[in-house]
């Protein structure tokens, strides 16, 4: 078990963070100190908690464009809540963001399953349309820190043994999926669907509904994310992690998940958003220009989606010959 992770995606790709770490502390060492990573943990937070529903969709051979729009509206509409009734509890705030999340990719979802739209052009067009429900009900007004109440807004920086609780929601949801994935029914039928969608048809799984779930835990988390982006930045307005449903992607690629489905990991998710948010919290501490973020991130695509194309092709060969040898 232990020589399987050794030679895993996951594997190479934590030492390769380690390395980029390594690398970076001999310019600026303090990086390395224990509560600055951890302040890089807690900035890349948002982003692993997406990353784990996209990857969950993307392992279904579909994919949610949708998801950062989606963060963007739920948060405009719990700050607006919050403005209206500033003494409603952060549970409530909570639940309504997840549900609301939820509905909107439960609308992905059943365009997707009932209507047979591909997955790509149902994501950009109600990407779209997120986008422009929150300047329809905002006016295109910001909503700013001082009509948001404290408790909204402390919330997701309240300490819990030295770490925000922003943090603890990631670590939370990824033992969530982790279990989700690897211990349940729902976690098998995305592997099966996405592996091999007419064969899951014959061993009883709806694969449309199975699709259909996956979008709504993806919208679920975007909405949880798009309270806890509004609260810690304390302000919500129409173009809110513009463009940030691309670093999702990219993490879940970069952590080995398939584009073309049925092969994937909580763990190589993960990793992937760490390595981003390693990316890019280092750069500026270096002097290095933002913009080579993008450069790295689309190297890291194109090397990820290679290494993956190789191994199918390596999958194939093997099969291949192994039915030669059985005839």
């Amino acid at each position: 078990m232990i020589r399987n992770f050794l030679i895993s995606r996951e594997a190479i790709l934590l030492l390769v963070i380690l390395v980029l770490v390594g690398i970076i502390s001999t310019r600026f060492p303090g990086f390395i100190v224990p509560a600055n990573l951890a302040n890089v943990f807690n900035d890349t937070s948002p982003l692993i908690i997406l990353a784990l529903g996209q990857m969950v969709v993307i392992v279904t051979r579909c994919i949610d464009l949708s998801v950062a729009a989606n963060l963007a509206l739920t948060g405009m509409v719990v700050a607006m809540i919050n403005t209206m009734a500033p003494d409603l509890p952060i549970v409530v705030i909570l639940m309504v963001a997840m549900v609301f999340g939820a509905v909107l990719g439960a609308v992905n979802g059943i365009l997707v399953w009932k209507f047979e739209i591909p997955p790509i052009v149902v994501t950009l067009g109600t990407m779209t349309i997120f986008r422009g429900l929150i300047f329809l009900i905002s006016d295109g007004k910001w909503i700013n820190a001082h009509e948001m109440s404290p408790n909204f807004t402390a919330f997701p920086r309240a300490q819990i043994l030295g770490l925000p609780v922003l943090s603890w929601i990631a670590i939370g949801a990824v033992v969530i999926f982790f279990i989700l994935i690897t211990r349940t029914a729902l976690g098998r039928a995305f592997f099966a669907v996405g592996g091999n969608p007419h064969a899951a048809v014959y061993t009883g799984i709806n694969v449309g509904r199975t699709r259909f779930f996956a979008f709504v835990l993806s919208g679920a988390l975007a909405g949880l994310t798009g309270y806890l982006w509004v609260a810690r930045y304390a302000v919500a307005y129409v173009d809110i992690a513009g463009g940030f449903e691309l670093e999702v992607v990219a993490a879940c690629v970069i952590g080995g998940v398939s584009i073309a489905g049925g092969i994937g990991s909580v763990g190589g998710a993960l990793l992937g958003a760490l390595f981003l948010g390693v990316v890019k919290n280092a750069l500026p501490v270096v002097n290095i220009s933002p913009f080579w973020q993008l450069a790295i991130s689309g190297s890291a695509i194109i090397i990820a989606i290679a290494m993956n194309a190789r191994a199918n092709r390596r999958k194939g060969r093997f099969i291949l010959k192994q039915a030669e040898q059985s005839t």
